[in-house]
């Protein structure tokens, strides 16, 4: 029998917690009722989800009919949180957290009892376009992960817990460096000449159209670059800047190192 997975419990309903209520909603895989929220500063997604029926910061005996946690909080902050939390929630409750760097033995200890999963996802949940790394050594606990995930993109199961330093680094902070990407493409263009309107509405769909071509065609990413690069071209022109001598592998190597590091130094 698949396990129950709500009432689900969110522990801090900022950005990332936000953005998997606003994906779980969309999708309507939960509904408010079956969502209880806990968070001393919730956010607007988290507020709005109260008006329509959720539980936000309610008592110790409402925690303790959830029976799926999110542990959505910032890493350093973590284990104050699991003193409090702990005692409150149900024996046969699954652990998912989604905090970068703290091992599942950790959680565990937390946690005693419970099925612990770790789940890195991105914040692009919230539109059902996201990505989310699941490892977890328990399978009721790594089948309830999936259910609740996969309704918000692609989910990966990962085959050791120590692939999720890179799983963070290359997935669950990936976004960011698309963002800077397009912010510093504006400002090239901005800067040889264009409008910075023109130049944000050109680069930011340029961006947009690239991902709908990646996902409608499902071919290689190589294969579309080369498409786009005539020989003696105006694009064959930047990529010798961009990527000659491995200068982007090289760039986006050390990005992924450092942080799959720091992913690391947060977990000790």
């Amino acid at each position: 029998m698949a396990p129950r997975l709500s009432p689900v419990l969110v522990v801090g309903a900022g950005h990332m917690g936000g953005a998997l209520v606003a994906g779980w909603l969309r999708a309507r895989t939960v509904t408010p009722a079956e969502l209880i929220l806990r968070d001393p500063v919730p956010g607007t997604v988290a507020q709005s989800a109260a008006r329509e029926g959720a539980v936000l910061n309610g008592s110790p005996a409402a925690m303790a009919t959830a029976r799926t946690v999110i542990l959505a909080v910032k890493p350093q902050t973590w284990r104050a949180m699991a003193t409090e939390l702990a005692p409150c929630v149900a024996r046969d409750a699954v652990i998912i957290s989604i905090m970068a760097g703290v091992a599942a033995r950790d959680l565990a200890e937390a946690f005693p009892g419970r099925s612990i999963v770790r789940v890195m996802p991105t914040t692009a949940v919230a539109v059902l376009k996201g990505a989310a790394s699941v490892w977890s050594a328990d399978a009721r606990g790594r089948e309830a992960a999936r259910r609740l995930f996969e309704p918000l993109g692609a989910v990966v199961d990962l085959e050791e817990e120590a692939q999720m330093h890179v799983a963070t680094a290359a997935s669950g902070s990936a976004p960011a460096y698309v963002y800077a990407l397009v912010e510093s493409l504006e400002a090239a263009a901005a800067g040889a000449g264009l409008g910075r309107e023109a130049a944000r509405t050109l680069a930011r769909s340029a961006l947009i159209g690239a991902a709908a071509l990646l996902e409608d065609t499902g071919a290689e990413a190589g294969e579309l670059r080369r498409q786009v690069t005539s020989p003696g071209g105006t694009t064959e022109a930047a990529l010798r800047v961009l990527i000659q001598d491995g200068a982007l592998d090289d760039l986006l190597a050390r990005a992924v190192a450092a942080a799959a590091g720091r992913s690391r130094e947060l977990g000790s």
